[in-house]
């Protein structure tokens, strides 16, 4: 196996083109990031009203009517024939059958995976935020001595 041999660059040795084409690259990968934490929490918060949704099915209201959601916005009518079965969607249009107890539990775990990752991503965009500042104090440095510079000339 071949070694690498590049060593760390010092920001301070690059300059303000190199500095700027990177700080431009925090930025893209910031933003990406920063999305990507939206969306988790967006899908977070689906599987929190889930959970909310099967508490709300109660035995009680066995053989009552209740609207059914064929897609996000069209609902028809239906009767719950039992209240302790619920269909969980596992993705790509597949459903399985589980218990009230086991479909909580299903989007528990999804829940909590999701912290997971979101607990990392943010711990990523953080880093990645640090390293932009850094990049930018050292842009700001240098602005500042072309400026002496400039004006000791």
């Amino acid at each position: 196996m071949a070694e690498s041999s590049q060593s760390p660059i010092s920001l301070s040795d690059l300059d303000l083109n190199q500095l700027g084409d990177i700080k431009k690259q925090f930025e893209e990968e910031l933003n990406h990031l920063t999305n990507s934490f939206a969306q988790l929490k967006q899908a977070q918060a689906k599987f929190k009203a889930c959970i909310d949704n099967v508490a709300d099915i109660k035995p009680a209201n066995s053989g009552k009517t209740i609207l059914v959601p064929l897609t996000n916005s069209l609902y028809v009518p239906g009767k719950l024939s039992s209240p302790e079965q619920v269909l969980v969607d596992v993705g790509t249009g597949y459903f399985v059958q589980k218990t009230r107890k086991q479909a909580t539990k299903h989007y528990q775990d999804k829940v909590t995976y999701i912290q997971t990752n979101l607990d990392t991503l943010e711990n990523t965009i953080q880093k990645k935020q640090d390293n932009m500042n850094a990049v930018v104090n050292v842009i700001q440095v240098k602005l500042q001595e072309q400026t002496r510079n400039v004006t000791k000339a």
